[in-house]
């Protein structure tokens, strides 16, 4: 339980529409990458003719959607953390680790073990090459945070494994947080940490990775800065209540930030920022930015961003589960013949089915499970700081806004 009179980094226990609609837009481009990689590797010319802005800003803004999620994810673990034990120090190791597991694994797990069963049925597109790994070597790189590691070595696994890279990175941040968190989180050298953290991450992605492509993407400090970014914006937001000009400027800047780096990537090429790798640093800059400014304004998106909201708020199931979409609807397309005129058809149906199937696996699986969880561990609910949904009086997890 947070301390009667701590200081709290957000004004209620809402959801923040501006994370929402960070993490909407962050998995629309995951999603409209992952399409993209099928057409390209089935040789569909599908975006000849079309400006190269113009399909750089729809469909390969991927990896920016994941540092985005980083960000996002990284403030919202910090506010938590904050709000639940008043100060980082306070932080109770076992309690993390539990709401934590009970968050992420049920999914993970079951995700690997339908993994599995395909992998053993020969069912293509899910199989594992002895050349790539194995699929014991993937199980154990799964659930040990180093599947990112494996790739580098041994090169991509299939698309529904390959997702799995960026929750290694992630949990093997938390698997530190609240131990640096208890001992150094009184002082500045926890602050001091997560700074060194995010000057590293641009060398992360360029000198330390000796050239290997994947390790460029994957690396662990290459995305660790964006999480980092995100500890930061939480004490930031949690210490200083900034003026209403203040956080105006903040919101104009990080959406310009992000407009730039998304919607101008060719330009911030011409700049030189992707080959030095401080083209993932600004778009952690603007998504920070922009959550300093809609987490103390309670900005409320207008109705037309909704469907962004919706997918935002189970961007964990549909990311994990979107790669089963994916498949099934690129081989209906591929026995359509590879119409060029269903090429639009297959983003749209993609997009809709996998936000369908992300919502059904956390309404009916992963949350059930989470509360499941919480309350075999014989806390209290309020101890586990339980929250309201800001739409629903069904009491959900805080922890539903802070998987990725």
């Amino acid at each position: 339980m947070t301390p009667e009179g701590a200081k709290m980094p957000l004004g209620s226990w809402k959801r923040i529409d501006g994370i929402d609609l960070l993490r909407g837009l962050a998995i629309f481009f995951v999603l409209m990458n992952h399409v993209n990689m099928r057409l390209l590797l089935a040789r569909v010319p599908y975006a000849a003719g079309l400006p190269a802005q113009l399909v750089r800003s729809w469909v390969w803004n991927g990896q920016y959607g994941v540092q985005m999620f980083f960000v996002v994810s990284g403030f919202l673990i910090t506010s938590i953390t904050l709000r639940r034990w008043g100060r980082l120090e306070r932080v109770n190791v076992r309690d993390f680790y539990l709401l934590r597991f009970a968050r992420i694994a049920p999914l993970l797990v079951l995700l690997l073990v339908v993994l599995s069963g395909l992998d053993l049925a020969h069912v293509h597109n899910y199989m594992i090459s002895a050349k790539a790994g194995g699929l014991g070597r993937a199980l154990f790189a799964a659930l040990t945070f180093h599947l990112n590691l494996m790739e580098a070595r041994h090169g991509y696994l299939p698309g529904n494994w390959d997702v799995l890279w960026s929750l290694s990175v992630e949990e093997m941040f938390y698997l530190f947080f609240p131990l640096v968190s208890r001992f150094l989180g009184r002082g500045k050298l926890f602050v001091g940490l997560l700074i060194a953290f995010v000057a590293a991450g641009p060398f992360g992605r360029t000198v330390l990775t000796h050239g290997n492509e994947v390790w460029r993407e994957y690396s662990y400090i290459g995305g660790m800065d964006a999480i980092a970014m995100g500890c930061l914006t939480a004490l930031i937001v949690s210490r200083t209540q900034f003026s209403r000009k203040a956080l105006w400027a903040f919101g104009i800047g990080g959406t310009a930030l992000l407009a730039f780096i998304l919607g101008l990537s060719v330009r911030a090429n011409h700049l030189g920022l992707e080959k030095c790798g401080l083209d993932m640093t600004v778009i952690g800059v603007g998504t920070a930015l922009f959550i300093i400014a809609s987490a103390q304004t309670q900005w409320r998106s207008p109705r037309f961003l909704s469907p962004l909201l919706i997918i935002g708020q189970y961007s964990y199931e549909i990311y994990l589960t979107h790669m089963f979409v994916v498949f099934a609807l690129f081989g209906l397309f591929l026995k359509a013949g590879k119409a060029m005129y269903l090429v639009p058809v297959l983003f749209v149906a993609v997009t809709v089915l996998s936000g369908f199937l992300g919502v059904a696996v956390a309404r009916w699986y992963s949350e059930p499970m989470n509360r499941w969880l919480r309350s075999r561990s014989g806390y209290e609910s309020k101890k586990l700081a339980s929250i309201l949904d800001s739409d629903a009086s069904t009491p959900v997890s805080s922890e539903k806004q802070v998987a990725v």
